[in-house]
């Protein structure tokens, strides 16, 4: 019985590796073109909806909507600069030197903590103010490690596990 299980795995290993390699085309392109990359129009407008999305879902009462103006601007500044640092990187020539390379990151992540910082103190007076339900919904609207991880994918392993869980950001030993 082992053998026919294994002969079974075997080929359909065999069979499906050949089906992904049918798909792409010369040089590894996929055969239905390539693939989609984002421009910086395309995250500033995502940054934009949602922006709009998080307001649209917490539904604001008039007191709440007089501290909401801080914080959208903190989450636009955050937009622009993600939308800048982007549309700066693909037209720029990545550094070919590794001391440049960690000068420059470094750089990006302190704009990146910067801009963090700022939501954070304009999301604290807007997140005192919302009732139980709301707060759900801002932990769930709010994220804010940012719309990025849907792109490479890793937006939707490291939150569908549950508080605690491998990949979490509150997990032992978790990736900044």
């Amino acid at each position: 019985m082992w053998k026919s299980v294994l002969a079974g795995t075997t080929a359909l290993a065999i069979a499906g590796g050949s089906l992904v390699y049918a798909q792409q085309g010369p040089g590894g392109q996929r055969a239905d073109g390539p693939r989609w990359r984002p421009t910086a129009a395309d995250i500033s407008a995502f940054g934009d909806a949602r922006v709009a999305a998080i307001k649209a879902g917490l539904n604001l009462t008039p007191d709440q909507e007089k501290v909401w103006p801080a914080f959208e601007k903190a989450l636009r500044d955050r937009n622009k600069l993600r939308s800048d640092r982007f549309a700066a990187r693909a037209s720029a020539d990545r550094p070919t030197d590794p001391i440049e390379r960690m000068q420059l990151r470094a750089q990006r992540m302190s704009d990146a903590g910067t801009s963090l910082k700022a939501i954070a103190e304009a999301a604290g007076p807007l997140y005192k103010s919302l009732d139980d339900a709301q707060k759900q919904r801002f932990t769930i609207l709010a994220r804010l490690d940012g719309p990025m991880h849907h792109w490479r994918g890793e937006h939707s392993r490291r939150n569908s596990r549950g508080p605690g869980g491998p990949g979490r950001e509150d997990a032992p030993g978790a990736r900044p």
